[in-house]
């Protein structure tokens, strides 16, 4: 079997589990957000760990913290070219840590697009559905689609910082380096001394 053959394979592997990845997290942001429009009341908290952890129904028109709140149509397209963007390098991940971080932030994109085109007050101009407050940490109130984002994008800036390629293989902190700083030298025939 070709090696071209048997690498587009292992591709496939990866891009399905990533999607899997997604799947889950988009059901899971549906079914909870589902779960907080049927008993959960509008600004009304609901303590889960003291002040810690609450339940808090809260319905985002914008961006966070409900930024450009008129301006939904334009969030339900930036959204969606995100979705587009992150199905579209999906094809790069070629182990499970990229996998999963591409399945994270798909998901996540993806959870909250479905609020905008879906929900109420109408088709692409939906409000997302909040519920999680956490106040000792930041004051916005965030979703599973949210959570998900934001593990994927600090899962991506791990492997950034690391050196971990698409691959799932950590280049050597030497090779790095030596990438880095060498330069390109050659020998004048005339002279005998080295050229940059």
């Amino acid at each position: 079997m070709a090696a071209s053959t048997v690498a587009t394979r292992y591709r496939a592997r990866w891009t399905v589990f990533a999607v899997l990845v997604a799947a889950v997290v988009i059901t899971t942001d549906q079914v909870t957000k589902q779960w907080a429009l049927q008993n959960l009341t509008e600004g009304t908290p609901v303590p889960v760990f003291g002040e810690a952890l609450q339940w808090m129904l809260m319905f985002n028109s914008g961006a966070a913290f409900s930024f450009l709140s008129n301006a939904t149509w334009l969030f339900t397209i930036i959204s969606s070219l995100v979705v587009v963007v992150i199905a579209f390098y999906l094809r790069k991940a070629q182990s499970t840590l990229w996998a999963v971080v591409a399945g994270l932030v798909l998901g996540g994109a993806l959870g909250n697009v479905l609020d905008r085109f879906f929900r109420e007050p109408g088709f692409a101009q939906g409000h997302v559905v909040d519920f999680v407050y956490t106040p000792w940490m930041l004051p916005a109130i965030y979703n599973v689609a949210d959570i998900a984002v934001v593990s994927g994008m600090g899962l991506f800036l791990i492997c950034m910082l690391l050196g971990v390629g698409f691959d799932g293989k950590r280049e050597p902190r030497e090779r790095q380096a030596a990438d880095a700083t060498t330069e390109t030298t050659h020998t004048d025939p005339e002279s005998g001394l080295e050229r940059r």
